[in-house]
């Protein structure tokens, strides 16, 4: 049974798909304006790991994220300009050169150095205009919109009695003048849903619509995507805590609005993530992507770590020294996955030695780090499991590990927390084998300047050398 932690109900809710079979799942993606930050990845690490614990008990899910190349106003209030328009202005590049640039950095990155499960539907909003014409034409002819002279078209909130209940927003209470910075709007919550285009400037993205030239006001792509990819209602709609009192209590409004139905039923928010205990910004110089990451020599897989090693609801920090420790812990579980190498040939069947006094299982584990990741994603809890499960292993001779249950346990590590255990710990070469052979006899005959000549060569070959009792084991250094 897994358990969530939903926004809208303030407590932890059974995740129950509503069709009874499938779970639909959204999920906010990124305003492709300029290079991705390690901020921006944290929540698509832990929704990551969602999918991947879904799928791994069997339970289908279609996932959707959008891709937000147009819209995005600089501020709440919408008083602001397009992101990418000022991407644009800033690399002298036209919005749509701006968009191509960073959508292909952000599918590397995610898709192949962070080796996330890629979405089902993957949206980029100027695909899906019309749908976005028609969702707002909706709205309007049921009386939801109005019109601002020279700026564009509102939704009034003061329709709607539950406004702001996701953030549960006092909106009598909210402060004279916030979010209000356009004038002429009905209501200081109110947003617009299609902005149009200054009279005296050609926009790079722009489109004619029933109420002038102009643009889809950011809330209004998330609704229009997430309806015609899953429905009119979802299981469920992830994004940072940053969207809960404008971005998604707006697009709960429209939604809701336009459908009639609920339109997500559970909502998830991760916190985010500072850099030396301060907020992520240029004007301080501490902006960190995953390029400065692996340039420095740390993988990718230590920093996916460093951030599971928070829960997804806490706030996180990032330090050179966390990521540095991250590493070190990738490092020694790799070690441990090593072993599923050197335990054939000194093995009995597996099944005899679950009857045999002193055998190391981990077979017990795999579903206890399950029903760890179940409770609302228990990250922190799931990796301390592995640490107390793994460290059964310090002291056993290799004829006493349960290989079948290592190779699982290593399995359901990669399949749900996705760090590639197995994948970077291959088995090493018959020559790198025959090397550690006779470094073994050299130590028995006490060769040491022999024993160390290979020790030294294998360490070349980016193997460590580890002497137990039962033999030397190896690991990738």
């Amino acid at each position: 049974m897994i358990q969530l932690y939903n926004t809208l109900t303030r407590h932890k809710d059974e995740l129950k798909p509503l069709d009874g079979q499938t779970v639909r799942m959204y999920t906010c993606g990124l305003t492709v304006y300029s290079q991705p930050h390690i901020g921006n990845w944290v929540g698509y690490i832990y929704w990551d790991v969602l999918v991947r614990l879904l799928r791994w008990q069997d339970i289908p899910v279609i996932r959707t994220q959008n891709i937000t190349d147009v819209g995005h106003l600089t501020s709440d209030d919408d008083g602001g300009e397009d992101k990418m328009e000022k991407g644009a202005r800033r690399e002298g590049k036209t919005a749509w050169d701006v968009a191509e640039q960073y959508i292909a950095i952000a599918d590397h990155e995610a898709y192949e150095v962070l080796k996330l499960v890629r979405p089902d539907h993957l949206v980029r909003a100027t695909d899906y205009i019309q749908q976005q014409i028609d969702f707002a034409r909706g709205l309007d002819e049921k009386g939801f919109l109005y019109k601002i002279d020279g700026d564009g078209m509102y939704f009034d909130t003061s329709r709607l009695a539950d406004y702001g209940k996701l953030a549960r927003l006092d909106v009598a209470g909210l402060e004279a003048g916030a979010r209000v910075s356009v004038a002429g709007k009905r209501n200081i919550t109110d947003f617009a849903v299609w902005k149009f285009s200054p009279t005296n400037t050609k926009r790079d993205m722009e489109w004619d619509s029933p109420w002038g030239v102009g643009f889809p006001g950011w809330h209004l792509e998330c609704s229009t995507i997430a309806r015609e990819t899953l429905g009119d209602t979802i299981d469920i709609h992830t994004g940072g805590i940053d969207h809960i009192p404008v971005h998604h209590v707006n697009e709960i409004a429209q939604s809701e609005s336009l459908t009639g139905q609920q339109f997500a039923h559970i909502w998830l928010h991760n916190n985010h993530i500072k850099v030396d205990g301060r907020k992520m910004s240029k004007s301080l110089g501490n902006i960190i992507t995953l390029s400065d990451i692996t340039a420095r020599g740390f993988s990718p897989m230590a920093f996916k770590l460093a951030i599971l090693s928070k829960h997804y609801q806490t706030e996180g920090n990032f330090t050179w020294d966390i990521l540095e420790a991250a590493q070190a812990r990738l490092d020694h579980w790799r070690g441990y996955a090593a072993l599923r190498h050197q335990t054939h040939d000194t093995l009995d069947d597996d099944d005899e030695k679950d009857e045999q006094e002193g055998t190391v299982s981990l077979l017990a584990a795999r579903q206890a780090l399950i029903e760890k990741v179940n409770d609302n994603l228990d990250t922190p809890g799931a990796l301390a499991l592995i640490d107390e499960a793994f460290s059964r292993l310090d002291h056993a001779p290799l004829e006493k590990i349960h290989r079948g249950g290592l190779l699982q346990f290593i399995e359901i590590i990669d399949e749900v927390l996705g760090l590639d255990l197995a994948a970077s710990t291959p088995d090493i070469t018959d020559d790198l084998k025959r090397l550690i052979i006779q470094r073994r006899s050299a130590r028995a005959e006490k060769d040491w300047q022999e024993s160390d000549r290979i020790r030294d060569e294998l360490l070349a070959a980016g193997i460590t050398i580890r002497d137990t009792p039962s033999g030397s084991i190896w690991a990738w250094k």
